[in-house]
């Protein structure tokens, strides 16, 4: 019974990581949600009025040295996997109250091009 338990254990974790990974993107489509919605304050390689997103996936929240982020961000937690991303980008100031970060990716396909692009930039 214990072996059962453990096994459904596990099955649930693993069906619910698959679930709140967003759908594969398309980097191409993804640079130019980038230049469209992004580049006015993030340069994917470093620089600008926002934080550098290169090397982001797998970065802690709040980490590039050198900016300014705010107490929302830094107390966040967040590691930038791409369902945090996702989360995060669907509507930042929900995600983490108290966060700069003003723009919001609504559409779904749109959010996983644009994580698939980040994931390009190291």
């Amino acid at each position: 019974m214990r072996l059962n338990l453990v096994s459904l254990s596990l099955y649930l974790a693993i069906a619910g990581a698959a679930r709140s990974a967003p759908a594969p993107g398309d980097a191409t489509t993804g640079g130019a949600v980038f230049e469209d919605r992004c580049a006015i304050c993030h340069v994917a390689a470093g620089g600008g009025q926002g934080p550098s997103l290169k090397s982001l996936i797998g970065r802690k929240a709040a980490s590039v040295p050198g900016f300014e982020f705010t107490p929302a961000l830094k107390a966040s937690g967040l590691t930038w996997t791409a369902a945090a991303l996702d989360g995060f980008l669907t509507n930042p100031r929900r995600a983490v109250p108290g966060t700069a970060m003003p723009i919001r990716v609504a559409d779904a396909k749109q959010r996983a091009d644009l994580i698939a692009y980040l994931a390009t930039r190291h």
